[in-house]
């Protein structure tokens, strides 16, 4: 017989996908705190008694992982180790059906508009009052900012809007609030994330207003990094560029996805862009701040690309030498326009061009950092790991761009400080680097 202890009051929540849904865990948990109950994030001492995970739904690979995980503590629960277990986030808002039927022992399955539901399910109550108050689960001096939920691109291959909804911005007061809130907590760095960053504003000023976002933004005391992320290239609001120009602690660094450069695909997908535009655009871009990092993303073996559509998108990649990139296999997903598509590379195929471009890429991203090599940077340290310390500079968003080592046994650097640094190494993804005394 089980003891009953006060473990089943102890709740572990855990995060799936991407930066946005960290940040809808992140102010599930501030509401959970508010609340006075004892919540943790991911935590692995196997001491909570509920188990909430905040699911992906975004394409096959990372449904799975969802599945998996819902999986795994469906059993758990099973065993005895956990009393309750809810699921919610986006695959739960695209299939909540299809998974009530078919993991029957979750307790409850809620979508991504249902936060003051859940809340009510364990017994708390919903704090209006709550405005950018949340845990942080990244590394204290960094935090991902949502500006906006949803989205109203008719992109054929995405079912972001169909798990989302339609784009919502959030008040610029309310986001100014945030912002200082954070900067209170010893956050330094802002970095801006939406399903599309520059559409901000459309909906409830008429007008887009990412810029004077960004300015506002970039005023508050203590944020001395602001990096955005995901800017949708078309419609593009060039002011944004000046404001990162002209301010200091606005990073010279965009992540600007754009899918495919084919215009025959472009079309397919439902862009409202070309080739023309969109290389016009990154030229714009560096013209207009000269030496910003920009990132971007692709899509490999999307419905009806040829040989000729993926030679077309290598040729493109290496004339126009993008700091970082990014690449992903064509995921058919259904209740999307691309779903009457027929699927017709097969994955094999897809994952040889997606090999094939990130190859490309690494070449790249070796050249660049060679040209690094005896230039100093600021630096912001997020973790010591083994004999390093590992941080960024401004041209870097964790996770997915490049990191600065620098030695810990010679070097007694601070996490979450800025360090001037001097480059003495380069790898393809690494700069190595000493301090400048």
């Amino acid at each position: 017989m089980k003891t009953k202890t006060a473990k089943k009051n102890k709740i572990n929540v855990i995060t799936l996908g991407c930066s946005k849904n960290i940040v809808d865990s992140e102010v599930l948990m501030g509401q959970l705190k508010a609340n006075d109950m004892d919540v943790s994030h991911e935590s692995t001492k196997n001491d909570a008694g509920i188990v909430i995970i905040n699911t992906c739904g975004f394409i096959d690979n990372a449904k799975q992982e969802s599945i998996d995980t819902i999986l795994l503590y469906a059993r758990a629960k099973e065993e005895g180790k956990i009393e309750k277990l809810i699921v919610t986030g986006c695959l739960s808002e695209r299939y909540k059906p299809d998974l009530e039927k078919e993991i029957s022992n979750v307790d409850a399955y809620f979508g991504t508009h249902d936060l003051p539901k859940l809340l009510k399910t364990l017994g708390a109550d919903y704090k209006h009052e709550l405005v950018g108050e949340r845990l942080i689960t990244t590394p204290s001096h960094y935090a991902y900012f949502k500006i906006s939920e949803g989205c109203d691109r008719p992109c054929s291959f995405c079912a972001i809007p169909l798990m989302r909804g339609n784009h919502v911005s959030k008040p610029m007061e309310d986001l100014v609030r945030e912002a200082k809130y954070l900067a209170s907590k010893g956050t330094k760095e802002l970095m801006l994330i939406a399903q599309d960053s520059t559409y901000y504003g459309l909906d409830i000023y008429k007008e887009r207003k990412l810029a004077e976002l960004m300015n506002r933004l970039a005023d508050v005391d203590g944020i001395e990094w602001i990096r955005l992320h995901y800017a949708f290239p078309t419609g593009f609001p060039m002011e944004v560029l000046d404001v990162m120009r002209q301010r200091q602690n606005i990073c010279n660094y965009i992540d600007i996805p754009l899918q495919h450069i084919s215009d025959k695909l472009l079309h397919s997908m439902r862009r409202g862009n070309t080739k023309a535009k969109t290389v016009s655009l990154i030229n714009d871009i560096r013209d207009r701040v000269p030496g910003i990092a920009i990132r971007t993303t692709f899509i490999s073996g999307y419905p009806g690309e040829t040989e000729k559509e993926h030679e077309e998108l290598k040729k493109f990649i290496e004339e126009m030498k993008f700091d970082r990139l990014g690449v992903f296999t064509y995921s058919h997903e259904e209740n999307t326009y691309a779903y009457g598509l027929v699927d017709d590379v097969s994955e094999d195929i897809k994952r040889d061009r997606v090999d094939a471009i990130m190859e490309i890429q690494q070449a790249i991203s070796f050249n660049i950092n060679q040209s690094k090599l005896g230039q100093t940077f600021n630096v912001l340290f997020d973790r010591k790991e083994g004999d390093y310390f590992i941080g960024r500079t401004e041209f870097d968003s964790p996770e997915v761009d490049n990191e600065v080592l620098v030695d810990a046994k010679e070097n007694n650097l601070r996490v979450g400080d800025f360090t001037i640094i001097k480059i003495f190494k380069a790898t393809e993804f690494d700069l190595y680097g000493e301090v400048v005394k």
